[in-house]
């Protein structure tokens, strides 16, 4: 465990500097940053912090264009994110590892991108059995080995091991009820992946079992059957609890987030909340007192009210007067999935061509960015990230560094002064000099993954599809590994209007090997 340590220099100037802790016999050693060893006998211990709580909300579908501090144009009110990015650092060049949601949680929980597993594109469904292999080290079992409280609060996505009545029972449906024993006890949940406690939803609000999960057991058998419902109000047919009411999910998470907060700022430990919160994601059904609040329809709605639940979040952290020592990251799973240009081309059920209040020429989700959530262009997955950490993070600072939510792993490591493993988080590299201020640059390049498989890797200003398609929802959706290979430079133009390819063919080829390699080698950051 971290703590960090103030000394009384000769010159009377205070000096900062890390005191790690770790393992059972508490090993000892003192990293200073202003002074130096011969520096330190002598001098006295004034003060000591413990190691800073670390909050994480994953947003759920929420565009890069969604929010006003990333975004001028939007008109939805975002007060409170604003405010995160006034208090903290913005990184203008985050990614999801992945343009959905499943793939890009399992990725910023293990610091490994999904693709590396058996899940290869899509995402699971609401009674999908656990993608998380036995052994592989969660962020949470990180930290709570390194003496931290661990909570998550929210969207799970990564399949639970649910009761069954029979070994028959065909839990890769999505809708429906495949035979769940509703009384019996969840065994392989959150709490089995080094969370202490765990509150949520097994996966996304449209898909069954419309139940709570607390630990490892349902809160209520389900009593009603859900019928389902069309876009924007999208939901598929399944059981339903009688305290399951979709309006009141996110409140009912934040309830329980603050909570949480509360609690674990009473004990004599640092705590790590892991939020990933149920909207924007379809269905878009914000709370009545939500409604009409952004002349933006219901998905306006509901992206004002995520931005009420990070406030109501933020408050709580405050009120333990330990907003100075907690790092809160907030950033989203994925794109948005709104639509930014008019295609009759396109229909499905979040086809928002359709729907009056969701056109271009209202609102644009995902800003300027080309494509929207699934897709292999930056719309699906280039996402926000805002990072709040007054003793270390300068206010108002910004960074163009190239990021992944994968990162988020090595930054807490880094911050408890933990060894990572050869075999774990091997897409994760440290953000903390990043957020410190000493550095602007990851020191690995990132690899982008679509829905259907495609593959894209960053460096720099270039970007390389290895594909001829989207990859996703946007036409054309091509193949992963199609033939002709897209280049983009982003410095020029974010959009990814002007494919240079073309121009740049030995650039592509060299791009191209260099994504095969970092995919054939089991990891793409090296450790020193």
């Amino acid at each position: 465990m971290l703590r960090f340590l103030t000394v009384i220099q000769p010159s009377g100037h205070r000096a900062s500097g890390l005191l790690l802790a770790r393992g059972p016999a508490r090993f000892v050693c003192a990293v200073l940053l202003c002074v130096g060893f011969d520096g330190l006998f002598g001098q006295e211990v004034v003060g000591e912090s413990a190691a800073p709580n670390i909050v994480v909300i994953l947003a759920d579908d929420m565009g890069y264009g969604d929010i006003q501090a990333l975004n001028n144009k939007s008109t939805i009110p975002t007060p409170n994110l604003n405010g995160l990015a006034k208090d903290g650092m913005t990184f203008l060049d985050a990614h999801s590892p992945s343009a959905v949601c499943t793939p890009t949680r399992y990725g910023l929980l293990t610091g490994r991108y999904c693709w590396r597993g058996q899940l290869k594109k899509g995402v699971l469904g609401g009674y999908s059995k656990p993608l998380l292999e036995d052994g592989r080290p969660t962020i949470a079992n990180l930290l709570k080995d390194n003496g931290y409280n661990t909570g998550a609060v929210g969207k799970w996505h990564l399949g639970m091991q649910m009761p069954l009545k029979s070994d028959e029972a065909n839990t890769s449906v999505w809708q429906g009820d495949p035979g769940i024993d509703f009384e019996g006890v969840i065994t392989n949940s959150p709490v089995h992946h080094g969370f202490d406690s765990y509150f949520g939803v097994s996966a996304s609000l449209d898909m069954a079992p419309y139940v709570y999960v607390r630990n490892d057991r349902f809160t209520m058998p389900p009593s009603i059957q859900q019928a389902a419902k069309p876009f924007p109000h999208f939901i598929r047919k399944g059981p339903r609890s009688e305290d399951f009411v979709m309006a009141d999910v996110l409140d009912k998470l934040t309830q329980e987030a603050v909570a949480f907060i509360k609690k674990s700022s009473q004990e004599q430990k640092p705590y790590f909340l892991y939020m990933p919160l149920t909207g924007p994601h379809k269905p878009a059904l914000p709370h009545d007192r939500f409604r009409g609040t952004t002349k933006l329809k219901e998905y306006g709605d509901f992206v004002h009210q995520v931005d009420w639940t990070v406030g109501e979040v933020l408050k709580a952290i405050d009120a333990t007067e330990a907003a100075d020592n907690t790092l809160v990251i907030f950033t989203s799973d994925n794109g948005s999935y709104m639509r930014r240009f008019d295609d009759p081309d396109q229909k499905d059920h979040v086809d928002d061509t359709k729907v009056q209040g969701y056109k271009a020429a209202h609102h644009t989700a995902n800003g300027v960015l080309r494509g929207t959530k699934a897709d292999i262009w930056e719309a699906g997955h280039r996402v926000p990230f805002f990072a709040r950490w007054p003793a270390n993070t300068a206010a108002g600072s910004r960074t163009d560094a190239t990021t992944c939510l994968t990162d988020i792993y090595a930054t807490c490591a880094a911050i408890v002064g933990a060894e990572i493993a050869d075999n774990a988080a091997e897409d994760s590299a440290s953000l903390l000099d990043i957020l410190n201020g000493k550095s602007h640059d990851r020191g690995a390049p990132v690899i982008h993954h679509s829905v259907a498989g495609m593959f894209a890797i960053r460096d720099g200003r270039w970007k390389l599809v290895a594909g001829n398609g989207s990859g996703g929802r946007e036409a054309p959706k091509g193949q992963p590994f199609g033939k002709p290979y897209q280049l983009f430079d982003l410095k020029a133009e974010l959009a990814e209007s002007n494919d240079v390819a073309a121009d740049h063919p030995e650039l592509v080829q060299s791009l191209a090997t260099r994504l095969q390699k970092l995919i054939d080698a089991g990891r793409s950051v090296q450790r020193q």
